[in-house]
């Protein structure tokens, strides 16, 4: 099936108290769709939302958290939670720190942005005088050197708010968001938790694909057979689709926020995927060319001395691997807190704690949550345990080995897909049940089954020495007199 374009999803971000949850309850309230304006029971930490964009009914899906640490979490992986984000800037209030780490946030994810002027019916704004003080901090904005759009917005009477919704989808427009349905569903988990009815449940928000009842997720280490799929209003649906939030439940363990997660159509192909060490899924954006294909081993230091943590890292730079890139996704100096344990579910990492000690509360929730600490008080003791964590988590990779090879001479016989061939034998071995490669003059035709094989009338194991021989091969590939077969077997490397 052919890319079809998908809603974009949108976070709102910026300071404390500059009307970032009044502007999502107006577009909440006045925009929501399937009729669930107004009063809506949230059971899921985004919502669709609908806008008429030139003439057209459009479907935006908003994080419902500003901040969300989801989006905290994907950034940590070098990737993008959202496909555009709203920075907010009070009129009344200017430039604050938090509006400041919103924009490094942004920038640090790669994701477009507009800028909404919020708060403009209050006394004191100026739209004017908001615009200059971002303009001081780098945000160049359309008619001021840059190419940023801007809005003014009240979430008191909704002026301006159709508007920024149009320049949302103006900018999701430009990045030309498709979505192919397909394919097998793919996202990030939203959030997690343990419903008291419903046991372990997250979170959903698709990127691309389909979900379906009766498909399995993988998310990391965490795997759910989809029994139930709930939309960001409660209701069940049969599947969801790209940019969709929905809520799933049944999981067996916690899936961190942030984690990517595929869909597959049978638990058998879920559990190769959880015993598989998980890769980044989505855009590295910290990453060198080289570097992408390759496994994140995120870390987070806590040791004793800024030397110390100079030392670790010197230590880390000599260990180099060709499936796995080892990261510091956060540093500091003293025990281990609550707060590391939290970026460190957020990102996936393994906490390092050098010539430290752990706070009795993270102790309890790096159990709860299976984050691993690993304390050390000997630099090189911690080298090599990083080593061994870089061995884990290397990407299990199968590499085809040549046994023997044949030409075939004769076709006396085909029933089906069973083949009654004559051929003469070239190197290496030749054994009943191999598997077997048919190549025409350098042309690969396929593979089949080495059935059988004879040897002066009788049947025989395996042939590897020099002479002709009888074999069957089981296969639908059409094999002719000059075929080269190889038999050949997959190992782990």
């Amino acid at each position: 099936m052919a890319s079809t374009p998908r809603p974009p999803i949108v976070a709102v971000m910026g300071h404390i108290d500059h009307g970032k949850s009044s502007l999502l309850d107006y577009i909440r309230k006045a925009n929501v769709t399937e009729g669930e304006a107004g009063g809506i029971t949230q059971h899921v930490s985004a919502y669709e939302a609908e806008h008429e964009h030139e003439g057209t009914a459009r479907k935006i899906t908003f994080l419902d958290t500003p901040g969300h640490e989801a989006f905290r979490a994907l950034r940590a992986r070098g990737a993008q939670a959202a496909d555009v984000a709203i920075l907010v800037v009070a009129a009344d209030d200017g430039v604050k720190p938090q509006t400041l780490e919103a924009y490094e946030a942004i920038q640090e994810a790669g994701t477009p942005f507009v800028v909404a002027f919020t708060k403009i019916d209050k006394n004191g704004a100026d739209v004017e005088k908001a615009k200059y003080a971002v303009l001081e901090h780098g945000i160049y904005l359309e008619g001021l050197g840059g190419s940023i759009s801007y809005v003014g917005v009240s979430s008191e009477t909704g002026e301006g708010i159709p508007e920024l919704l149009d320049l949302v989808l103006l900018t999701a427009d430009m990045a030309e968001l498709t979505t192919d349905p397909s394919l097998p569903a793919s996202g990030f988990v939203l959030e997690s938790s343990q419903d008291p009815k419903q046991g372990t449940t997250a979170t959903l928000i698709l990127k691309d694909g389909t979900l379906s009842l009766g498909n399995v997720v993988v998310a990391g280490s965490a795997m759910v057979p989809v029994r139930f799929i709930e939309n960001f209003a409660g209701k069940r649906i049969d599947t969801a689709t790209a940019s969709q939030p929905i809520r799933v439940a049944g999981w067996n363990v916690l899936p961190p926020s942030g984690t990517p997660f595929v869909s597959t159509n049978s638990k058998k192909e879920a559990e190769k995927l959880v015993a598989t060490p998980e890769r980044p899924s989505l855009r590295l954006s910290t990453l060198t060319a080289e570097e992408k294909d390759k496994t994140l081993l995120p870390l987070i230091i806590k040791a004793d001395a800024s030397g110390s943590i100079a030392a670790i890292k010197h230590e880390l730079d000599k260990i180099t691997h060709d499936r796995v890139i080892v990261r510091i996704i956060s540093e500091g100096l003293g025990s281990v807190s609550e707060s590391d344990v939290k970026t460190a579910q957020a990102g996936g990492a393994v906490i390092i704690a050098f010539t430290v000690s752990t706070d009795n509360s993270a102790r309890e929730l790096a159990e709860r949550a299976g984050i691993a600490i690993e304390t050390f008080s000997i630099i090189y003791d911690l080298a090599e345990r990083i080593s061994a964590l870089v061995k884990e988590r290397s990407p299990r990779m199968m590499e085809e080995e040549i046994l023997g090879a044949a030409k075939i001479l004769k076709v006396f016989s085909v029933a089906g897909v069973k083949h009654v061939l004559g051929a003469r034998w070239e190197q290496g071995a030749l054994t009943v049940g191999d598997m077997v490669k048919v190549d025409r003059r350098g042309i690969p035709l396929g593979n089949m089954k080495l059935t059988n094989l004879q040897q002066v009338r009788q049947d025989v194991r395996e042939i590897h020495v020099e002479g002709e021989f009888g074999l069957q091969l089981e296969g639908k590939v059409e094999i002719a007199a000059g075929d080269t077969i190889q038999t050949f077997t997959m190992t782990e490397k």
